[in-house]
């Protein structure tokens, strides 16, 4: 099964998804272990092994740092890398990414996939599996795709959706041959079109705005993969799958995977103590160095499309004039907070001066230029111009103080050392940092996605389409109250124009030069602040197969189990 977004996780075209903690990016890099020995990370870790070495039966217990609420992952509050996780065993996608992120047709749900013309408009015809089944016993057919397209477009503003990037390109989705061929023409060309349809849900979700933005609220509804729903419990916050005997794949080695949703910190406890088998480590050294030391437990490392930011709220009061924005940037030391979040964890410490491409992606460049650079004198003489002058410790304008709220979620303890350093830096030039830790639960759904912020620290986790995955996270708001995935509400028709020149490039060459002429935009504006490329550590028991760090590849759930 195939990963999402930003979501920063597999395949499609929305944002990336969003994690509480965490980021990273492709390829390999250099890094050097506890004895002092160079080494190379990893594009994938996950313990590959054959399906004739894993056992059958058993029950996978996989924490999770947060309970998600919202099932529909192309709705805004869905777009959480957690939910990605759990439904990725359970939902369809078109196609898989490789370590290397090259993709290919998932067969399980569509046999063939190809552009089958480009003049005089692109056109891209879809060989669906006729096996292909949802949980409710209807068959997946190119009605599902057309649905789809129709939430997603855009059109309609009732349909909270994460992005509609890709499918606002998209003329028409047509019927072909038969049920099981989906034809779909653009209205103009678009270059990730592999980064569409995924997760597909079916037909009913998609057909009103009610129905996509209700039905799936503490709900998973409808599946089609090699595993069902089994229930939820919100006392004991876990979610519960179970093989699915109707999958028509090849049949799961395990009998069931429990998620069990805790604070970070609490993860770290449960998996050192045996009640958990797999936990993400977010790169905080005392959590990485007590996962390294559990008995009969290993660390699998990975570069990912994965990267630790600063979102900066640009509607808030405190924060709407571009020139505070930008003080309030020159004022944090990033290779500072890199250096204290990294440390200890054998991974180079790289400033990250891109947003869409990461360090060991083709296509990166440093962009960020004289903003990249901590420059207090400069920030200061920036804030004075906007008219914030001190007033003893703590700088004021028209009676107002200039107090930041830096939201961060309660139990990471990554993000409160990134906001007490914060906290620290923007002292020095006269701007007060309060910071506010609020359930883990709530942090995206109750701040983040709503506006309740000035400043909050996660990590979005990327996919294999660097563009077409980070374009709604800058793309302007068409009237100035929905911003959709742009959680820093900011943005204008220059960045807009080169993101759309990029997605709509089958040049890769052009593309990557339209988006990094939109990423020199982007850092004037100062939304999101990249720190940097996130090491992907999952800590996993010894005897688990077929799961850890992924990378850009895309977990075969069916495959996932114990060799002993």
């Amino acid at each position: 099964m195939k990963a999402s977004r930003l979501v920063v996780a597999a395949v499609v075209a929305g944002p990336l998804l969003l994690a509480g903690c965490g980021g990273g990016g492709g390829g390999n890099a250099g890094g050097v272990d506890s004895a002092g020995d160079e080494r190379t990370i990893q594009a994938s870790d996950i313990n590959p092994q054959p399906r004739e070495k894993v056992k059958d039966g058993g029950t996978l217990r996989w924490g999770i740092n947060e309970f998600p609420t919202q099932w529909n992952r192309n709705h805004v509050d869905g777009n959480l890398a957690m939910a990605a996780v759990i439904s990725n065993a359970l939902l369809p996608s078109p196609f898989r990414s490789d370590e290397k992120a090259e993709i290919s047709v998932d067969t399980d749900y569509v046999l063939d996939a190809k552009v089958t013309g480009q003049r005089p408009k692109q056109e891209v015809t879809y060989t669906l599996n006729p096996k292909a089944r949802w949980s409710d016993g209807k068959p997946i057919t190119w009605a599902d795709y057309q649905a789809q397209w129709h939430a997603l477009s855009g059109r309609d503003p009732a349909f909270r959706i994460v992005s509609a990037t890709g499918y606002q390109d998209i003329e028409k989705v047509a019927r072909g041959k038969d049920d099981f061929e989906a034809v779909v023409t653009f209205s103009r060309q678009f270059g990730d079109w592999q980064a569409l349809f995924g997760p597909l849900l079916p037909a009913a979700t998609n057909r009103s705005a009610e129905t996509f933005n209700n039905a799936w609220v503490n709900k998973i509804p409808v599946t089609a993969g090699p595993f069902k729903f089994g229930g939820f419990d919100q006392t004991a916050k876990t979610i519960t799958l179970v093989r699915d005997d109707a999958w028509w794949g090849d049949r799961a080695k395990l009998d069931k995977i429990i998620y069990r949703a805790s604070e970070q910190d609490s993860l770290i406890g449960a998996f050192s103590n045996g009640e958990l088998d797999v936990i993400d480590v977010q790169p905080f050294a005392p959590d990485y160095a007590r996962a390294r030391s559990t008995a009969g437990a290993q660390v699998r490392h990975a570069a990912g499309p994965d990267f630790r930011h600063l979102t900066f709220n640009g509607s808030s009061d405190l924060l709407k004039d571009r020139n505070v924005r930008q003080a309030i940037q020159l004022g944090i030391n990033r290779q500072a907070i890199a250096q204290s979040d990294l440390q200890g964890l054998d991974w180079p410490i790289t400033l990250l001066n891109n947003h869409f491409f990461m360090n060991t992606q083709e296509g990166y460049q440093d962009n960020a230029g004289a903003l990249g650079v901590h420059n207090p004198q400069k920030a200061a003489q920036l804030l004075d111009a906007a008219g914030w002058k001190l007033n003893g410790p703590v700088r004021q304008k028209n009676g107002k103080t200039l107090d930041l709220r830096f939201v961060v979620p309660s139990g990471v303890q990554i993000s409160k050392a990134e906001g007490e350093l914060a906290q620290s830096m923007l002292a020095q030039i006269g701007v007060k940092l309060t910071i506010k830790a609020v359930p883990s639960d709530d942090f995206f759904t109750k701040y983040v996605i709503p506006g309740n912020f000035d400043i909050t620290p996660f990590a979005y986790i990327g996919t294999p389409f660097p563009i077409s995955s980070s374009y709604g996270i800058y793309a302007n708001s068409a009237d100035g109250q929905n911003w959709n995935a742009n959680f820093g509400r900011t943005g204008s028709a220059a960045i807009d124009e080169a993101m759309s020149r990029a997605a709509q490039s089958l040049d890769p060459v052009r593309a990557r030069t339209s988006t990094n002429a939109a990423d020199k935009l982007i850092w004037q504006e100062v939304n999101v602040l990249p720190l940097y490329q996130r090491p992907q550590m999952v800590a996993v028991k010894e005897t688990l197969a077929n799961v850890g760090a992924r990378g850009f590849r895309d977990l075969r759930y069916e495959d996932i189990g114990f060799t002993g």
